[in-house]
Order: structure tokens, then C-alpha cells, then sequence
């Protein structure tokens, strides 16, 4: 086992730890950064093939090398595939040339005992440094499905690649955020027979008057909100970068044939027990549609933006029936479903960092306190959580900010 003193150590190799390792090179910090896997891995082994980035190539920025300067004939409004997500990232690495070493999974973070030295402990090397910081995502760990009782294929949607892998059946969807929505309209677009669990979202126009919605979400200001300005929900707002990018409409869904249902609550011998609240889930997500388009409105007239009229609004899709006659229980083996794939997202685990910084949280017990990733232990500090600062926080194109922050903590300018 061989010992290193590096001055920084940034776990994780992927957007917020490159980010990271960007502004400490630029004010001279020395540092090292340790992947588990290959470079932006979580992107490469966890996503789903036909995956497209959620945000128009412009948006597609990491600090001193944004996608546009990378790529000057991209079209600034695609969406870029999953391969060419993982290029952008892996030849951003090589551009700021991080100091990296890939294959080397953090193993501990603990405090060298009688110093202010923290301590990484990897399979094969054990690092002294006085800074740390936790890049690793917020997205671990997948929820627990209840046990069902039956004889099914199960994937977390993690684990989900394309239509082939999955037995020849019917597939349940349980969960329907981005993830969910896409794996099941994939599935379905493959003449698979799906059903999806609905639960609580919001929706979104993919474009309104012209712009992109995540252009709308930064002129309106949402995208810089702090979680103390937020006032509305907190949930997923259903859009895809597919075919060019469009809004998913749960009514367009179920006329191309995808069953919906409420939240799985409960699983027994097969049967799977069902909430009757599929129709409050897809009238909050039809208010937040509203709400949107209100708010893009009032930000047209506040900041005097000269864009073309809002588009005509389509005719409206007629309910699905299961909005009059809701499924309760769905038996597994009755409807052929022999799949079910759980999007039911995932949370962090910090359970191998053993330093006194962890209060409670609803998924983990050991949710990171900190002030815009300071924490109280002197040298530790995470990057690239959901709302670290701002709702742009857990986003790519929010990881410059926060990486910029944390490296002015790390290294202050020097007087004189």
C-alpha cells in the first residue's frame, strides 16, 4: 500500500469533478482527480442507448470549453446523442488536462488522527490531502422496489439499455419522471404492450415563442433560484431531446397505446396495489404547463424581449380512460406483463465518508449539511449536488459556478 500527499483530491470524474479540476488548475491548485470508472462514467454504464442530452447543444457548457467551442459546425439547437455526451466530456478532460487517474474508486474519507490532514483511502493507495471534495452525484443508490412476489424480469431503469434486452412480455414502467417516460415511449415505439406508474411531475413546452424551455428557464430565473427563492414544486418536468426534442404529453402517450395507472404502493403474490391518484398527478402536471407559459409571459413584459407570437395551441387530447375507471390493482401474470422496470429514481450514499457532517434526509439518513458545499470540517467539501446552491446546481451547465466558488474557498487570493 503506497502513501501520496496531494494538496486537493476531487472524487469523481464526471461534469461537477472536471469542472472542479478546472478552476483549481487555473489558479495554480495542485490536485488529483479519482474516477471509480473511465471518465463521465455514470453517463457511460447508466444510461439508456437512445438517450439524447435534455439541454440544446448551446447549453452544453463546462467551464473554459463549452460543446460549441468544441464542436463550431454542431447545430446549437440539436439535442447530442448519449455517445456524443460522453465524447464531449471525455475530450473536455483532455482539453483543461486534468490530472486524473481512472479505476480508482474512493474506498474512505477519513481524518488522519492528530492532524488537520484528511485521509482517501483507494485499493491501492492511500492519499493525505488538506482539501477534499466530493464530486460523485447525488444518484447513487437506486430505491429499494417493494417485493412482488412473482417470477418477473426487474431492472432499475439504471440498468435499462434498449428494447432487446427485456423477455418478449408486457412491460411495467414504475415511476414517471424523464426516465421513465422515455423508457416506456421507447418501449411502446418497439411494439411492446407498456403500462406506466404515474406519479407526481411537472410539465413543460420543450419551445414556447421560438426559444428552447431551458432558455426560458434562465431568462425567467428559475435556473438561478436559490432553494430559498423556490416557490413552486420540485418534481421532474417531462421533456425529451429525442427526434430533435418535444414535450411529453401523458394523454399523447396513452392514445398511442401505453396503460396508465397511479403509484405502486404495495406488491403481493403478483398483484401490485395502485393509488387512486393518477388524476391529481396529471392535473398538477396540466397547472404547471399553465404556470409555465404564465411565467414565460410575465418575463416577455418585464424585460420588453422581442419574440415572435406564442404558437397556436393544439387540440387538446381526450383523457385516457383511466381517469374515469382507475386501475387499483394490476395482476402481473393476468396482463402478460413479464418486465417491469423500476425508474423510481435513486439517492446518494455517502456511507464511506466518516467525518461529523451528515444530518437526516428522507432517503439516506446522511444527507451532507453544508453552506454552498462548505461544510464545517475544515478541507471537506461536495460539488454537484441537487440545489448545492441554485436549481442549476445538479445541471452541467450549472457545475462552472459552484466549481468556481469552492476553488476561491480552497485557494483565497493571495494579498499583494
Amino acid at each position: 500500500m503506497s502513501t501520496e500527499r496531494v494538496e486537493t483530491i476531487v472524487i469523481g470524474g464526471g461534469q461537477a469533478g472536471l469542472a472542479m479540476s478546472y478552476h483549481l488548475g487555473r489558479l495554480g491548485g495542485e490536485h488529483l482527480v479519482l474516477e471509480r470508472g473511465e471518465v463521465a462514467e455514470r453517463w457511460r454504464s447508466e444510461r439508456w442507448d437512445s438517450l439524447h442530452f435534455q439541454s440544446p447543444n448551446w447549453n452544453m457548457n463546462l467551464p473554459g470549453w463549452s460543446r460549441m467551442t468544441a464542436d463550431p459546425q454542431a447545430d446549437p439547437d440539436a439535442f447530442a446523442p448519449l455517445r456524443e455526451v460522453t465524447d464531449y466530456i471525455e475530450r473536455y478532460a483532455a482539453t483543461i488536462r486534468a490530472p486524473m487517474r481512472t479505476q480508482s474508486a474512493a474506498l474512505s474519507v477519513t481524518r488522519r488522527p492528530g492532524s488537520r490532514m484528511l485521509q482517501v483511502q483507494t485499493d491501492g493507495t492511500l492519499y493525505l490531502a488538506q482539501n477534499v471534495v466530493v464530486a460523485t452525484g447525488p444518484y447513487q443508490v437506486p430505491r429499494a422496489p417493494p417485493p412482488l412476489g412473482a417470477s418477473v424480469f426487474q431492472l432499475h431503469s439504471t440498468q435499462y439499455r434498449n428494447p432487446t434486452q427485456l423477455p418478449a412480455g408486457a412491460v411495467l414502467v414504475v415511476g414517471s419522471g424523464n426516465s421513465g417516460v422515455q423508457i416506456a415511449e421507447e418501449l411502446r415505439r418497439a411494439q411492446r404492450r407498456v403500462f406506466l406508474s404515474v406519479s407526481s411531475h411537472e410539465r413543460i413546452q420543450r419551445r414556447y415563442r421560438g426559444r428552447d424551455c431551458i432558455w426560458w428557464l434562465i431568462a425567467t430565473g428559475s435556473a438561478d433560484s436559490t432553494l430559498g427563492e423556490w416557490t413552486g414544486a420540485r418534481l421532474s418536468r417531462l421533456m425529451t431531446g429525442v427526434d430533435g426534442g418535444y414535450d411529453i404529453d401523458l394523454r399523447r402517450l396513452a392514445a398511442e397505446g401505453i396503460v396508465l395507472t397511479g403509484r405502486v404502493v404495495g406488491a403481493e403474490n403478483g398483484k401490485i396495489a395502485i393509488a387512486d391518484d393518477l388524476a391529481s398527478s396529471m392535473a398538477h402536471g396540466d397547472e404547471s404547463l399553465k404556470d409555465f407559459t404564465r411565467r414565460c409571459e410575465e418575463a416577455v413584459r418585464a424585460q420588453h424581449l422581442d419574440l415572435p407570437p406564442p404558437e397556436p395551441s393544439p387540440d387538446p387530447l381526450p383523457d385516457p380512460p383511466e381517469l374515469q375507471t382507475p386501475i387499483r390493482t394490476l395482476d402481473l401474470a393476468r396482463e402478460g406483463i413479464d418486465t417491469v422496470i423500476w425508474a423510481n429514481g435513486a439517492h446518494a450514499d455517502f456511507s464511506w465518508i466518516d467525518l461529523p457532517v451528515f444530518g437526516p434526509s428522507p432517503e439516506s439518513k446522511r444527507a451532507p449539511v453544508h453552506q454552498r458545499g462548505v461544510t464545517s470540517e475544515a478541507g471537506l467539501y461536495f460539488l454537484g449536488l441537487p440545489w448545492l446552491h441554485k436549481w442549476k446546481s445538479g445541471f452541467l451547465f450549472g457545475a462552472d459556478e459552484d466549481a468556481a466558488y469552492l476553488a476561491a474557498n480552497i485557494l483565497p487570493p493571495r494579498e499583494g
